[in-house]
């Protein structure tokens, strides 16, 4: 459970240098894990880095190894990115570079299995975010249930002032222990930013931590929903 809330230590508010660990489960058994890192590389440089691996059945039927990196400036506004995404029989890697004076962002993907290499630039706000500098600037804000902002966001593909709603108060019961929290919805499938139909629930600690206590995607046949849950957070 997270270090933090079971010790009741909370030296301030978010942000602060930290790295989270997540339990992924799809269809009742763990799937995988997601670990979340970050810290400030400057006084006004934060880095964030993402690593999901797949688990054990999962990793028979479709092997996950995925490094996620991104830059970004106090606001999370994002500088750059990078991803190395290996899952099945894909193996790319990508790239984001923003240009706030400009407001442009290019994005190439190479296909290390077929060598192609693609690219695209975009018009974007000279600050957005891409998805997990979009996350951390939502646990800076306090958004109360009934209330709703739209946020920059791109992937470097399709850019969007993605809507995020704050829905409800809701306790949520990880190993045991409960944590109040505010559930938000982030419209970001159904041709928002991925094409796919889906919706994309978050759940965030109703405290200064802001801590994303809970995620989960929720997609059509085949794959159906995907839940993220915070397993240990520590404070660095």
């Amino acid at each position: 459970m997270p270090d933090s809330l079971a010790d009741g230590e909370n030296p301030g508010r978010f942000p602060y240098r930290e790295k989270l660990h997540y339990r992924i489960e799809w269809r009742l058994i763990t799937a995988g894990t997601a670990d979340v890192e970050l810290a400030p590389i400057s006084s006004h440089t934060w880095e964030t880095k993402i690593k999901l691996e797949s688990a054990g059945v999962v990793t028979r039927l479709y092997e996950v190894h995925d490094d996620y990196e991104v830059r970004a400036d106090e606001k999370f506004c994002a500088a750059t990115s990078t991803l190395r995404a290996q899952e099945g029989k894909r193996n790319r890697s990508s790239t984001l570079n923003f240009d706030p004076a400009g407001k442009k962002v290019h994005y190439e993907e190479h296909d290390l299995v077929t060598n192609h290499v693609t690219n695209h630039e975009l018009d974007i706000p000279a600050c957005t975010h891409e998805i997990a500098g979009a996350l951390s600037a939502l646990r800076t804000l306090t958004l109360e249930p009934g209330k709703s902002i739209q946020l920059p966001l791109t992937d470097g593909k399709r850019f969007a002032m993605a809507r995020i709603e704050a829905q409800e108060k809701e306790t949520i019961v990880v190993d045991g222990k409960s944590y109040p929290t505010i559930r938000y919805e982030a419209y970001v499938f159904d041709n928002v930013i991925y094409s796919r139909k889906g919706r994309l629930n978050i759940w965030l600690t109703d405290d200064a931590d802001r801590l994303p206590i809970q995620m989960r995607i929720r997609l059509g046949f085949p794959i159906y929903n995907i839940t993220l849950i915070l397993e240990k957070q520590e404070k660095l």
